[in-house]
């Protein structure tokens, strides 16, 4: 993966810019020690690392102001972090560049049941929003996968999703406003706790912009009440094929299930090794969700039943309690650790129609005999978010460049299939150099107009998204 060379005047003035930025804020803020910055040097795509100039970690938005006033007066690269949970290199530092984490940035600021929203700092992790609220009767809908260590720093940069975006949506359908903070150390405020801001939707433009336009330091988040009741099913299948065939006739039945996963071979025999989740023996499953009140249960779950029929499944497990329902989803969150045991992985993140996935699916099983490397399949079946994650040994040479290769060729496929590149991980630096297989020229030179006009100097999170030959000359320095 190709990446930017440091600036040298950058470099060369790193005890002047650590001295400024010790000065503008706590001494504790501001960490350069290589052996302290090296828990910084990489994200959930741990592949690929590098050591940052220095690293902030602010209490306040006035200290995040403060740092990225004195990096822009000095033309350094700001990497933005929230838990590093990136599995697209999001959030990966150049040797030139600052890292500004949030982590420290954690508090519920404001909660109102009655207009129905929450304001929290954004270091705060996703699922400890809803910890602080569910007691009350209420959750927060985005659920990804890591949701137990993710930020709502980094959800709004990637427009996270997970299992239960088919009915609620993702990170962009949930978010009602920000508090951001240009590159040039401004603060502002867009959106807000209403229905909808006048005048341009800036709001769409930050949710999913990859920390390329500022870094969003407090989150306005829709908050909504727990459902009556839930219940899931697991249903078996005997090809991949058949189970996404399934799904592509329960979404065109018209029925909105609050989730659909899909899981095939080598993720189930992971998990059960791992987890002991009691999954059948079958070559794909299908997790499906529904909620609401017992009659609207049965009755969604009776359809699905019958057309989980047409397709022969070896197996329809309905949850009769809270314990089996426990145990039906222990596999599907417990799958990307457990896949763990096979070697290391890449995870990707293509997306495509769900009308698709039967084709696709056969073809990903065809790239991956021609590569000669295991494809475990798991992901969103209901709004066809795949995550293909392709087994390799790191250890062994060339090993993770075929790995990478194939990973290309598969997110080639989503874009021919009429989907895209990413659903919810973001491009980072891992699909930046595919950007021009989705997009056009002209496309990626708007874009890049957008990112002109909040980061003229181009310091914010350089290297990522857009690929390097077309945005050459952009950055300053």
């Amino acid at each position: 993966m190709e990446m930017p060379i440091p600036s040298p005047r950058v470099l060369g003035a790193k005890a002047e810019i650590v001295a400024r930025l010790r000065a503008a804020l706590p001494r504790d803020a501001v960490i350069d020690d290589p052996a302290e910055t090296r828990a910084y040097e990489c994200d959930a795509l741990s592949a690929y690392r590098c050591l940052p100039l220095a690293v902030v970690l602010p209490r306040t938005t006035a200290e995040v102001a403060a740092a990225l006033k004195i990096c822009s007066e000095m033309g350094v690269p700001v990497v933005p972090r929230g838990a590093g949970t990136s599995l697209a290199g999001g959030s990966m530092p150049s040797a030139d560049a600052v890292v500004i984490g949030l982590a420290r940035m954690n508090r519920m600021l404001e909660v109102d049941y009655e207009n129905r929203f929450v304001r929290v700092e954004a270091g705060r992790t996703n699922l400890s929003v809803t910890g602080a609220i569910e007691g009350d009767g209420w959750f927060y809908a985005p659920d990804p996968s890591s949701q137990l260590a993710c930020a709502i720093a980094g959800n709004i940069a990637m427009n996270s999703g997970g299992a239960h975006c088919l009915k609620y949506g993702v990170t962009t359908n949930n978010l009602l406003g920000v508090t951001l903070v240009t590159t040039a150390g401004e603060v502002v405020e867009i959106g807000g706790p209403f229905c909808d801001a006048g005048g341009l939707d800036l709001l769409g433009v930050i949710c999913g912009s990859e920390g390329q336009l500022g870094i969003v330091t407090e989150a306005c988040l829709r908050i909504l009440p727990k459902p009556e009741g839930a219940r899931p099913v697991l249903i078996g299948f005997s090809a991949n094929e058949i189970a996404g065939a399934c799904v592509a006739d329960i979404i065109r039945a018209g029925i909105l299930p609050v989730a659909i996963e899909f899981m095939d071979r080598p993720c189930i025999e992971a998990t059960e090794a791992f987890c002991h989740a009691g999954y059948p023996d079958c070559e794909a499953l299908l997790i499906v969700e529904c909620e609401g009140s017992a009659a609207e249960i049965a009755e969604q779950l009776g359809l699905i039943r019958e057309i989980a029929a047409r397709h022969q499944p070896v197996e329809f497990r309905e949850a009769g309690s809270a314990e089996e329902a426990a145990r039906i989803w222990l596999g599907r969150k417990s799958a990307f650790g457990a896949m763990g045991q096979k070697g290391d992985y890449m995870c990707l993140d293509g997306t495509i129609p769900v009308s698709s996935l039967p084709v696709v699916l056969r073809r990903i099983a065809i790239l991956s005999r021609e590569f000669g490397l295991e494809v475990g399949n798991v992901f969103h079946a209901g709004d066809g978010n795949m995550h293909p994650l392709i087994i390799y040994n790191a250890n062994e040479p060339g090993q993770q460049e075929l790995c990478e290769r194939l990973g290309a060729e598969i997110l080639k496929l989503c874009v021919e299939a009429g989907g895209c590149l990413t659903g919810e991980h973001g491009v980072g630096i891992e699909k930046r150099d595919l950007m021009e297989v989705q997009f056009s020229r002209a496309d990626l030179e708007a874009q890049m107009r957008v990112k002109d006009v909040f980061d003229p100097g181009w310091l914010l999170n350089a290297a990522k998204v857009f690929p390097l030959g077309v945005s050459a000359g952009r950055r300053a320095g």
